[in-house]
């Protein structure tokens, strides 16, 4: 069965005003809530972790666990 970008996490690379998408997809996963972000809805991520956050309060929350 083909699979559509629709259907397929997004891979990507975090910098430090902007993402760079490297493997086409729809999607990425919260690192920490494992909810599902739409690329387009993505606005929260670490730069030095490489992992994106479903909501600002979620950032926050994993930089201050210093996990």
């Amino acid at each position: 069965m083909l699979m559509s970008s629709d259907d397929r996490p997004a891979t990507l690379i975090y910098g430090p005003s902007a993402f760079r998408m490297v493997k086409p997809g729809q999607f990425v996963t919260c690192a920490v809530t494992g909810e599902r972000i739409d690329v387009e809805e993505l606005t929260y991520w670490s730069v030095e972790r490489q992992e994106p956050y479903a909501s600002a309060q979620i950032a926050t929350r994993r930089i201050l666990d210093g996990e």
